[in-house]
Formats: structure tokens, sequence, C-alpha cells
């Protein structure tokens, strides 16, 4: 018989039940106690959910305190000798809880580690660490824990465990005379021995993800993995391993992934529609095949009918005991529960399925080809029923936003006169002294701004009342700005709940959910807003907040803005257009922001690109494409300003050495990007490079609760010189203030402008 699983399912919880134990413990407000129950309650819940529905493989594992990645760092004893343990461990060789969030969120011993994006998603993940010498070894009891804990409750798990080349590959190598091929075969013991111990417990089937299949892999990694599989499979031999791959088609390494000794292969069917044509041709006989059909990281209903014709095309080929359906990956990057949103509009609700939702979907095509589509006859007819009404309805379609699309032209897509141009320009306007000072946009939410915004968005406050609070608290954070010496001045966005979500209220052809939370990373989660049809601005949306902050100061106040490849990527995208197409929709809303925004007075307009890197695909093949409209989508938001008209971008948490050269053909006139976590490493791509306009690189960590020093920073800067011209760096913070409070915001802002006086004065000391 078919078989039904799931991949991993949301561990946030409905209503963000992770994230208010998580933070109330940090805050000292509960226990650790408290918190491993609050974990459980929410375990169980998921467990129990995806049992009823009726799934046959539910996995275990793929919950976490604060990032998969992390936990496999403490299952592997991948732990920094910086925080100090195993000598203050007092686990009984296991990670303490005080290390785990010390490596993520960093401590009095260390910094924290590297965060980056997890593939082309959002989720940020923490970078395991490798150095010469380095030893592993079995240091949480986590995985095995938790798969006693489902049984206990009468419930058969899978467990999941990040694959060794995909953990080794996303990781970085800290000594320079070590790679994977060096680090792979010391893990491999441990792998052995951790699937050994699962064995020992009665586990049957365990996920090992190797999302880097669906990657270009260089000829040393397709030749060592199936030795290392071949190692694992021969030492452990009782059990059934699927290998699951995602965010991808296989292409040239399907041959590979078929090859291994293993019992099942995934594939992601979302993201690769017809790969399953070629992996029925080279399935080895006995091996089953788990179809991704539901798609995993986005909200639209399933085509029901659509994809039990490609059930029942596999089974016609291999036979129906050896196909299992799920969702494409991991429903980690999908809301909880869709029956939440009572306020939702109806019509849009009826075309979205959050991850309860898609498990139904799951069962429900499991059942189809288990029993015949006569017994999910009326599931089918309502799913015709929704693709037809999606196509045909007159929400989607806005014959405006189609005109002004057909009327596109070459020079709406770049700057007037070339950046050493306009250089000179903006520095005569702005007169700001070298090494300018200024932050990303967000300062601390407070609870009080969060009471206000929710008061007025639920009508239990007038809006002047509202505007009131909001200008009371942009006057705070302008004056606090101009009190410690800042340069270029933010408001402070007070107004924003979220710097997607803001836009996409504002837009024709978003909706919005109240419960469709989605992780992040750690605590923090985002609640995408929902492309459903043609996007376009009915009014301006930040004007008056920018210009009213304006008139507080005489320093150079920045408009902030979102860019719209980050909206796009940021947000549910529509799944019948091209993202180009959407994306270039949202762009022609932002340059009608931005010239509104230029007409008010505002000579500094911040247009934020964190996800450009996040959005490249996983394929070299199609990166020249993508980066062409993305870089076009871009420039068509800003490119109808004047050259006075300072334009800055940011961008954060990427790796940006691959595509540096599209990174600079934004040509936007300052970018801003993080660098604090890396010791200043991003900036080699920079630099090698020779980017030509000026940058920012982040001194100050704003994901990290420490505070660090004017001459941790300075020191920072000082290596920021030795890769870019001095006369083009600008100083702040890796990313916006709005989940910092205030008392650790003001003294790390205090010291990250002393850091800028003390190059000004060092500069200024050489020249004399």
């Amino acid at each position: 018989m078919v078989l039904a699983t799931n991949l991993g399912f949301p561990r946030f919880g409905a209503d963000r039940e992770l994230k208010k134990a998580t933070e109330s413990y940090w805050k000292g407000n509960s226990s650790q106690d408290d918190l491993l129950e609050a974990g459980k309650e929410l375990r169980l819940r998921h467990w129990k959910m995806q049992k009823d529905a009726g799934l046959d493989h539910i996995p275990s594992n793929d919950f976490s305190f604060y990032d998969q990645m992390l936990d496999m760092c403490c299952l592997l004893g991948c732990v920094p000798e910086r925080y100090g343990w195993p000598q203050n461990s007092s686990d009984g060789g296991n990670v303490d809880m005080d290390t785990y969030f010390g490596m993520a969120r960093g401590n009095d011993k260390a910094p924290a580690m590297e965060m980056t994006k997890w593939f082309d998603t959002n989720y940020h993940y923490i970078v395991p660490e490798f150095y010469e010498g380095q030893d592993f070894k079995i240091s949480s009891s986590k995985i095995f824990d938790e798969f006693d804990e489902a049984k206990a409750a009468g419930i058969e798990t899978r467990p999941v465990l990040i694959g060794p080349f995909t953990f080794v590959t996303r990781g970085k190598f800290k000594s320079e005379n070590i790679s994977a091929a060096d680090i792979i075969p010391k893990l491999l013991p441990v792998y052995i021995e951790a699937l050994q111990k699962l064995v020992d417990k009665g586990v049957s089937w365990v996920q090992i993800d190797e999302p880097i299949l669906a990657m270009d892999m260089c000829e040393t990694g397709k030749q060592n993995f199936k030795p290392v599989y071949e190692e694992l499979a021969k030492a452990v031999p009782g059990l059934n391993i699927l290998i699951s791959t995602y965010f991808e088609g296989l292409r040239d390494n399907m041959d590979l992934a078929f090859s291994l000794p293993v019992q099942a292969v995934h594939l992601d069917l979302r993201r690769d529609a017809h790969q399953y044509k070629d992996a029925i041709g080279i399935i080895p006989e006995g091996m089953m095949l788990s179809l991704g059909l539901v798609d995993g990281r986005n909200i639209w209903k399933n085509d029901l009918h659509q994809s039990l014709n490609i059930i029942e095309f596999v089974e016609s080929h291999i036979g129906s005991d050896r196909v299992m359906v799920g969702p494409s990956c991991s429903m980690l990057h999908s809301p909880v529960d869709l029956d939440l949103e009572v306020e939702m509009d109806a019509d849009i609700k009826g075309w979205l399925a959050f991850s309860k939702q898609k498990l139904a979907e799951i069962a429900v095509l499991t059942k189809g080809a288990n029993e015949g589509r006569e017994a999910v006859a009326g599931e089918l007819e309502a799913s015709d029923a929704t693709v037809s009404e999606r196509k045909t309805s007159s929400r989607i379609h806005n014959n405006a936003v189609k005109d002004r699309m057909a009327g596109l032209s070459p020079d709406m897509f770049n700057r007037e006169n070339v950046f050493a141009e306009r250089q000179k320009v903006q520095r005569a306007a702005l007169n700001l002294p070298s090494f300018p000072t200024t932050s990303i946009g967000s300062f601390p939410q407070t609870q009080e701004i969060r009471k206000a915004r929710a008061a007025f968005k639920k009508g239990n406050l007038d809006e002047a009342s509202y505007t009131e609070a909001m200008k009371t608290e942009i006057q705070s954070v302008v004056k606090y700005q101009e009190d410690i010496g800042m340069d270029m001045l933010v408001h402070g966005e007070p107004e924003r709940n979220d710097m997607v979500e803001y836009f996409g209220e504002q837009f024709d052809g978003y909706a919005f959910s109240k419960f469709g939370w989605v992780q992040s990373y750690g605590t923090r989660g985002v609640k995408p807003p929902i492309i459903f049809g043609d996007v376009s601005r009915p009014n301006a949306m930040t004007v008056e907040w920018s210009k009213y902050a304006q008139t507080l100061t005489d320093k150079p106040m920045k408009g902030m803005l979102t860019g719209p490849v980050t909206i796009l990527f940021w947000s549910f995208k529509r799944d019948d257009i091209s993202y180009e197409e959407s994306c270039k929709q949202i762009a022609l809303a932002l340059r009608d922001e931005v010239k509104d925004l230029e007409a008010a007075g505002i000579k500094a307009i911040q247009m934020d690109e964190p996800a450009i890197r996040e959005g490249l695909p996983l394929r070299r093949a199609d990166w020249d494409d993508y980066l062409k409209w993305a870089v076009d989508s871009f420039k068509l938001s800003v490119c109808t300003v004047e050259d006075a008209t300072q334009i800055h971008t940011h961008m954060c948490y990427s790796e940006f050495n691959e595509i540096i050269e599209s990174v600079g053909a934004l040509d936007a006139d300052v970018i801003s990007i993080e660098a604090s976590r890396s010791q200043m490493d991003l900036l080699d791509a920079f630099g090698a490079y020779k980017y030509p306009n000026e940058i920012g690189p982040g001194v100050y960590d704003i994901h990290s609760p420490r505070i660090p020093t004017s001459d941790e920073m300075t020191s920072l800067l000082e290596k920021a010189e030795k890769v870019i011209d001095p006369d083009m760096i600008w100083v702040n913070p890796d990313c916006g203030l709005k989940t910092r409070g205030w008392a650790e915001v003001e003294p790390a802002l205090k010291n990250m402008v002393q850091a800028a006086k003390n190059m000004r004065e060092k500069r200024q000391s050489a020249a004399a």
C-alpha cells in the first residue's frame, strides 16, 4: 500500500508557544523545567495531530529549541572550544542548555556562532565550525529521548538527522588545511553510533536529510558520497534509511542518489515537477520512492487531481508498495493551522492550506491511491472547483497593472549618471564626516508601541491617538540619535509590524493571516503576507512618517523601504505567474513610493534587499536568469531619483562571493551588510571585486543580547579598512534593532559612535 508520510512539522506552535516559553526562560521568568515541559507539550500535540490525520511515517527530532543544525552540532559534539564545554558541562556528557543557547546567541564567554540562510529559504541556521584536530562524540541524547517520548505516547516515529554531507558542506572550515574530505570520515563513526543506538531502541526507519544532492556538487564530493553511505549501511544493517532531498530537483545527481544503499529516496516535486519520470527509470528493485507532492513552503491548496495522476503513474511502474506520499520538504516553512483564521476573507481562505490542512491533503492522496478515486470523490471535486475558481477570479487580475508592465522601457532601469558623479553631488548635499554613522532602520519595539498598534488595529484606539503615540516614539528615537552623535538618522519604524507585512497591508493584491507564523531563526517568527493577485500601490505608505521625522532634525533622515525581491521572497508567492512578473509588479509600486519620498524632501532612501542572495537558485545553470530580473527589479524601484538623492540598500546573513558582480550591478550608492559575526570575513568578496560604491560593514551583532565594546567595533573597522577604501566606509549595526531592548541598544550604539570617532581620530593623527 502507498504510505502517507511527513518530513517535518512546524515547531513554533500555532500561537508561537515555543517563542513565548523560550523568551520567558531567557528573561529568567520561568525555569528550565518549564521550558522543557513546553517543548514536550508541543511535540506531543504535533505527533498526535499527524497520527490523527492518518500518517504512516511521523517524524521525530524535527523539533528544536532553536535550530536543527545547532542540534546536530550538539549530537555530534561539534562545539567550539570558546564556549567552555565540556569542562563546564554538568549534564552527563550532554551539551547543557546554557552552552546550547550560548552557541546560538552568545554569552559572557564568547560571541554567537555565525548564522546564515538555509539554502534558498528565509530560515537562518547556526553554521557548524570545523577545526584541524577536532574530535567528535555523541554529546546530546535529544534524538533518542524524543523517540522514546513519542513511543511512550503510543506513536512510532521516524527520527530525522541532517546527513553528513549536508552538515559539513553547510559549515565553515576554520583551519586552512582541512576540507569536507577530512571531517566526514571523523564524523562517520559518531553517525554510526547514533544510528545503532536508534536501532537498539526499536527504530525501523530513519530520515537522513541530504538536500545537498539537489545542488551542484564537485566530482570529489560525488565520488565520496556513496562509500560513506555504504559504510553506514554495512554498520547498521537492520535499519531502513530514507534519503530526503528537497528545494530542487536531483538533475545530474539522480544516478548518485539512486545508487546509494538506502531503502527510499525522497523527491521534491514542487521544485522539479517531472523528475519522478526519470526516477522510475533508474530506481533499483525494492527501493521505495517518496513523492513530495504537497508544497511544504507555500500555502496554496494542492491540485489533488493532478497529484493523484502522478501517484497512479508511479504506481503503475514500480508498484503501490514502493510509494510514499508526503510534502515537498519539511513543513517548518509553513504556518500551522488555517482553521484559526476566523477573520480571513472567505474566498481567499478557500484557496489555502496550512500544515494541518496539508496533512489532510497527504491523507486524501494516499487514500485515493489505495482505495480508488471513488473513495475520495468529494475531495477531488472540491479541489477541482478551487483550482478553477482561482484561475478565473476577477480578484486576481488588474488590467491597470498589466498595462503598466507592458509599458516598461530600458530607461526605467538606470540612474541618469554613474556613481562617481552622483557621489560628488551627494557629499556636497549631505556634508557627512568620514566613517559616517547610521542604523539599518528599526529601533526597539517596546510593549507600549505594540499595544498601541494592536489597539489601533482592533479599533480600540482612534487614529489621532495612535498617530500621536507613534510621533512621540519617533521624537524619542530622533532625539536619542542626535544626543549620541549619529550622522544619518532613521525614524525607528514604530508604526511597522514587519518589514514585509507592513507594505503588503498597503498594497492591492495582498491578503493577510493572523496566525500564519513561520520561524525565521531561534524565537524570531515572521508572518508572511500572501500575494494572491496583481500588486499595486493605491496610496503613499511611508511618506508622512519620514517627512515628520525630518522636521525634527537638521541631519539627513533616511526613508526606509523594503525592496521588491525581499517583499516577494518573504511573502507567500503566487504559483500562477512567474516570480519575475510578480517581482516587477512590486517594483513598480515601490517606484511610486520612492518618487513621493524624494518629492517630500527625503535626501536618502534605503531599499533593503536581504533576500537577493536567498532567492538565488540552487543550480548555477539557473543563476543568470534570476540575477538579471532580480537586479532589474531593484533598479526599477529606485532609478527614478535625481543624483543628489542617495540610495542605500541593506543585506544580511548571506555569502556574497559568488554574486558580488550582481550586488555591484544594483548600483546602490551605499550598501550595508552583516559582517560582525563573520569578523569581517564577508568583506573579502567586496575587496577582491573592488566594490565601486560606499559600504557599511556591520560592526554590531544585533541578533545577540551581548553588548560589544567600542574597542571591539574599532577593531572590526580596522579590519574593514584593510579591505575597503576608508573614504567609502560607513559605520552601522548588522541589521535592524526592533528585536533588541533599549537597555542593550543604548550602550551598543554609543559604543558604535565612539568607534567611528576613534577611526576619525586615528586618521587625523596619521595625517598629522
